[in-house]
Parts: C-alpha cells; structure tokens; sequence
C-alpha cells in the first residue's frame, strides 16, 4: 500500500469516529448554557484608617488614599474611623478631599466619631455603625480645650454647616443632625419629637442613629450596624461580590508631617550640596548630602499625598542633563538651561496638590504656596553658595572645591592670587562659555570672560577679579 493510500485510509477512518462520537453525544440543552453561573464581578473596595486624633498624618492618608483610589479605578472607599475629633482646618481639608472622589465614599464608625470626625463621616454618602458606634459633641473648641471667641466660632460653625448642607442634599436629616451636634442652642425636631431640645449637644449611639422618624420612616442618620467591616461588606455586596484592595498604610505619616513642615529648607540644603558637588572634583559628602536631602524632601511630599513618581523621573532628568553639559557640551548652555528648568519644575510640581483623572481644578492658590516654597528653597541655595564663597576665600575648603581632576592641574581662584596678575596674559585651558580655566605663568585659575565665550587655546588678558575666579577677555594680537 502506497503513502499516498495509507494517509486517504486514516483520514477516512478518523472522520467515522468523529461522527460516530457527534452522533451518540447528547445535544445540549440552550436553557441550560443560559443557567450557567456566571463569572462573579468584584467591587473593589479600599479600607482607610482615621485614627486618632485628626491632624495633618489623618489627611495625608485620607488624600494618598484617595489618589491611589482613583488611579486604580477604586469603585468604593471605606473610612473606618476611631477619632475622638481634632483640628478643624484639617477637618476642612479632609471634606474637600472626599468632594472629588466620584465614587461610593462611606465610613464605618468604630468605635467614635467626635467632634471633627462627625463632619468627616457627614461628607460621605452613607454612615454605617459598630454595634458601640458614637457619634457628635461637634462644638468648635480650641486645641487647648477652650471655648473659641464668639465671632470666629460663629463663622466656623456656619461655613461648616454649610459645607455639610452642600454634601448631603440629599440626605433628608443629616444638615439639621449635624447642626444638632454643633450647636447647642438649636432644636432638633421631626414632626412633634424632640430629639434633642436646646442647651445641649447631640450625640447619638448606633441604635439611636437608626432610630426611624417620619413619613415615609428613615433613619436619622445611620445605613447601618453591623459586627465589623466584614460583615458590612457582605451584607451590601454579597458574599465573594467584593475585593478588599491594599493600600499600604506607613508608619511614617507622623514624620512626615515634621518633615513637611521643613521641607523648603531640604529643598534648598540639599541644591546647594548638589552645586557644591559639581564643584567638587569626584564625588563625595557633598553628593551624598544633596541626593539625600533631595531625596527625604520627595518621601516626604509623596507621604504626604502630593508628590508621585513623575517629579522624582523629571528631577533625575534634571541632574543628568547638567552632567551632559559640564562633561560632554561645556559651553552649550542648552543642556545646563533644559536641567535647570526641569529640576526646579519638578520641585515645584512634588509640592503641589494635584488630583489625577481631571479632579485638578487650576488656579493661582494652587500653586502660590509651592512657588513661595520654591522661591525660598532656591534663596537659600543660591545665598547659601554667596556666602560660602565669602567665608572660605582663600581658604583650604576653597581650594578643594575647584576642579582640579577636570582641568588637569593645580588651580588657584583670582581672590587668592596677587593683584599683579591684573594685565597678564594667559592661554585658555577650557572653554569659557563664560567660566573655565586659564593659565597663567604655569598656573591655571578659575577665569570667566565678561562678554560671550572663549574657545580653547585662545590668548586672553586679565581684566579684573571676582569672588569666583579672574575676569579675563580675548587678545586677538597678543604682542
């Protein structure tokens, strides 16, 4: 039998047993592809901690909480908070931080929620309770304990109720509990039931709050009780229907809101290690100081819910960018000009509040406080490099921050040699585009030519002296 043959015969063969196995396979029913389960679809959910008493590290994990939620397309943020209150412009900022989260922002009280917390919780869509749950006493004190002066605790107290009637319009008790709570001399009434007459401040328990009052009956403030955050999640999306996701919580929120608080200053430090460096021949403590500096300032704004990852990529750019230009195109200006604009752009962008997905709204508050950061930083640097170079004139510091390796030789700077060398020649060593080197009788300076550039080789004459280096120009006939 040919190949030819043998391969028609198999194929033959394997077409009987393929429709022998169709043939005596039972048909499937349609209804029955349709009871199928389908696959189960997963709300996302991040649970974020307010704990505590609320202060600057509640809202950098609120805002970083947020954020993260938002990029990662988060359907539902869960506050689960402990707080027996705390400072009202932190409040103030955590409510508005919630206002541009468009998903499901809810918070589970476990077990207080005083005072600034009670606004808080108020700013979400709903408010659920454990079992020993509390919440109100929103009296505006001051951090001492005491009573705030009657004018500014009337104006707190109405833009916070106001902010409150904005969050929850369609709540129909919550403004007048929340009022309730911060005001004693106010009523609260539904239909002919006080629930809290005047002279004193509410607070209500878990079953209170999910006392139902009117027609239909609602509750008065509360979604509900439930064990913990477990059982709620189950209860509002079924079993295996959700997906707790990480957010990490750090253990250095309260270090950073220290650090936050200097952060011009390490801005500023820093660039002026990172400038001592690159006047330095090597690398050493002067880098190391910079880069560490520089450093600690983005973990702090990035703890802080301002800075990603974007500023740190566009600093490092920055850096090597100026590096290109002292190695490879001295003199170009280009490269040196692009770093600096990206380094000081990404300085200024860590320290602004930006909100992805479009949540940003543009406006010169916004970035008034981070320019004044960054002016002072900057200040600082630039004052700080004047003033060293007044208190180590001459110095042996001085000396070991000019360039030696690069130059290739031994360098002085014009303040520590002799008035003698104004109106000598020399030869250019590197490019003055405007600072380099020049030798002059066997020496070579820190030298910059007042107007343009000065190329390789070419013949200059000292003019004058600064506190870098000669002030030299161009001698196009040397004799």
């Amino acid at each position: 039998m040919s190949f030819l043959q043998r391969y028609w015969l198999s194929w033959l063969l394997w077409s009987a047993l393929t429709v022998t196995a169709v043939a005596q396979s039972p048909l499937v029913d349609s209804s029955e592809i349709d009871a199928r389960p389908a696959a189960i679809e997963k709300v996302a959910v991040y649970v974020i901690p307010i704990e505590g008493m609320i202060g600057k590290p509640n809202l950098y994990i609120l805002r970083r909480g947020l954020k993260e939620a938002i990029r990662n397309d988060i359907e539902m943020v869960i506050l689960d908070m402990d707080t027996p209150g705390g400072r009202v412009d932190v409040c103030l900022e955590m409510m508005e931080a919630l206002d541009r989260f468009d998903g499901i922002a809810a918070t589970y009280v476990n077990e207080d929620a005083i005072s600034a917390g009670s606004f808080i919780a108020a700013s979400t869509e709903s408010i659920y309770f454990a079992p020993r749950g509390k919440i109100g006493a929103s009296a505006v004190i001051q951090g001492t304990g005491e009573d705030v002066p009657e004018t500014a605790r009337l104006k707190m107290e109405s833009y916070l109720r106001a902010n409150i009637r904005v969050m929850a319009a369609e709540e129909r008790y919550r403004a007048d509990v929340i009022r309730a709570m911060l005001d004693a001399d106010f009523e609260l009434k539904v239909g002919e039931t006080v629930i809290k007459p005047a002279g004193e401040l509410l607070t209500l328990t878990a079953s209170e709050a999910m006392q139902e009052y009117g027609e239909p009956p609602e509750p008065l403030l509360g979604a509900g009780i439930y064990a913990d955050l477990e059982a709620l999640l189950v209860a509002k999306f079924g079993a295996g229907h959700y997906e707790i996701k990480d957010f990490q919580i750090t253990y250095s929120e309260e270090w950073a809101k220290w650090l936050n608080t200097f952060a011009p200053a390490l801005m500023g430090i820093g660039m002026l290690l990172l400038f001592l460096e690159f006047k330095t021949p090597g690398f050493g403590i002067f880098g190391i100081g910079g880069i560490t500096l520089i450093a600690i300032f983005f973990i702090s704004q990035y703890i802080a819910g301002l800075a990603g990852n974007e500023p740190i990529l566009f600093f490092i750019l920055g850096v090597l960018l100026i590096l290109a230009e002292i190695l490879f195109f001295a003199g170009t200006i280009v490269f040196a000009a692009s770093g600096l604009l990206l380094m000081a752009g990404s300085l200024l962008w860590a320290m602004v509040d930006f909100w992805p997905g479009g949540k940003t709204e543009l406006s010169a508050e916004l970035f008034l406080g981070p320019m004044v950061n960054l002016i002072f930083g900057l200040a600082l640097a630039m004052g700080g490099a004047l003033l060293l170079s007044r208190v180590l004139k001459g110095s042996w510091m001085e000396r070991q921050l000019v360039l030696d390796e690069v130059a290739g030789g031994p360098a002085a700077t014009g303040s520590a040699a002799k008035p003698a060398l104004l109106g000598h020649l020399g030869r250019v060593v590197t490019p003055l585009h405007p600072a380099g080197r020049v030798e002059i009788d066997g020496v070579r300076y820190e030298a910059s030519c007042a107007v343009g550039s000065i190329d390789l080789g070419a013949t200059v004459r000292v003019v004058g002296a600064s506190d870098f280096g000669w002030i030299v120009e161009e001698v196009t006939d040397p004799c």
